[in-house]
């Protein structure tokens, strides 16, 4: 096996020679501008696509999130990473032995569109560890079942002036939060790449409450969360509306063949993001959309309206 380094101090590739080595290409997590101040959600329906897998050379990915206790999950390319906008979300994720569900944890700086890089775990549960690199389909799910309520972690240097949190556990992908400390009115906070909600100027002292919101509406607001930087604090709230669970699948005949563009052979020059899928009808059809709109995850915050 031949390991490449990523730009990232994280990850290590996996996939069995240096032919593999570009071969990762992330997930369209799409959203659409719209004619209203909120965005209409993402698109769930079914990409094809092919993937590698890597191990994860340290404790954690770029969202921060801890390893998942299953060792679940996958690391998408800068366009479908966003900044960190797509941490957190769940993908299932089918190829030649069958499905599985996968969390986004990692970022992968030279992936492209439609490629996955799996964990080495997840990977094999869906194909042959010897064949390196496999053709799949793959969908982002609404509303997926979670380990458990949410967590809310404060960042090490954090204090009353400079107030940076991460949240797990909220299933889909956020839209905005808000923050407000004793007695004090809730303030926008803003995402870093690092999977980390952030307020320059702070949120004042503690406990706080966090105001949760989704891409789907789903809203909930996490109270009593104390200035204890690294200390991950869970509560016994979820944001999401209801859970669906997929487990992991497995079958004796092959996958049915994925797209050629998408199981071609890997190559060695630099991937451009030059796929996008196609958009939900409802969102098509909102009033001033336009179709083919790619909406930056890594922006502002969604405004008051959305939540």
């Amino acid at each position: 096996m031949s390991a490449h380094r990523r730009p990232f101090p994280t990850r290590w590739l996996a996939a069995g020679g240096a032919a593999v080595l570009a071969g990762i290409i992330g997930v369209a997590l799409l959203l659409q501008t719209g004619g209203s101040a909120c965005a209409a959600p993402p698109s769930t329906s079914t990409k094809s696509g092919k993937a590698t897998f890597y191990d994860l050379a340290g404790t954690s990915g770029n969202c921060s999130f801890e390893t998942p206790a299953d060792d679940l999950f996958v690391a998408l390319g800068p366009d479908q990473y966003a900044d960190g906008a797509s941490c957190g979300a769940y993908l299932d994720v089918t190829g030649p032995k069958g499905t599985v569900r996968v969390k986004v944890f990692d970022s992968c700086p030279e992936c492209d569109t439609g490629h996955l890089d799996l964990s080495r775990t997840a990977f094999k549960k869906i194909g042959s560890e010897v064949a390196g690199i496999i053709p799949i389909t793959y969908k982002l799910v609404k509303n997926p079942s979670v380990p458990g309520p949410i967590t809310v972690r404060i960042k090490e240097g954090a204090s009353q002036y400079w107030f940076a949190a991460r949240i797990d556990n909220h299933a889909n992908l956020l839209s905005s939060v808000k923050v407000s400390g004793s007695g004090g009115s809730f303030k926008s906070a803003h995402r870093e790449d690092y999977n980390y909600w952030l307020i320059d100027s702070g949120a004042g002292s503690g406990p706080y409450k966090l105001k949760i919101t989704d891409v789907y509406g789903n809203t909930t607001t996490v109270s009593g969360i104390a200035m204890k930087p690294g200390v991950v604090q869970k509560t016994s709230t979820s944001v999401s509306g209801k859970s669906t669970t997929v487990k992991t699948t497995t079958k004796s005949s092959p996958a049915p063949t994925a797209k050629k563009s998408a199981s071609a052979k890997p190559t060695t020059v630099p991937p451009t993001a030059s796929s996008v899928a196609p958009l939900p009808e409802s969102a098509a059809a909102a009033p001033g959309t336009t179709e083919d709109a790619l909406l930056n995850l890594a922006g502002d915050p969604q405004p008051a309206s959305c939540g």
